[in-house]
């Protein structure tokens, strides 16, 4: 089982909607390969401490994409409200 799967299982939901909230802990650094400069990434289950670490960021982004998708195959985007940026950016 992946860390997001677990962090499904372990997370409340905040409206009727499964998985409609999960919280995972992203760090990203960048790293020398052969004289070149690559970003790495990790994702953390702040619930079990379970880490998944990425080589890249297309690597991170095809795994969150992936595990989004599952259930909105077909779905249109549907733009971000302004409520949902305010309540993003309070701290």
């Amino acid at each position: 089982m992946c860390i997001v799967e677990k962090m499904r299982e372990q997370t409340m939901p905040i409206n009727d909607e499964p998985d409609a909230y999960q919280t995972c802990v992203l760090r990203m650094w960048r790293t020398q390969v052969e004289r070149k400069w690559q970003w790495r990434a990790s994702l953390e289950c702040p619930h079990t401490g379970e880490r998944q670490v990425f080589g890249s960021l297309e690597t991170l982004f095809a795994f969150l994409s992936e595990r989004c998708a599952d259930g909105n195959a077909g779905a249109a985007e549907i733009p971000v409200t302004p409520d949902e940026v305010r309540f993003q950016t309070q701290k």
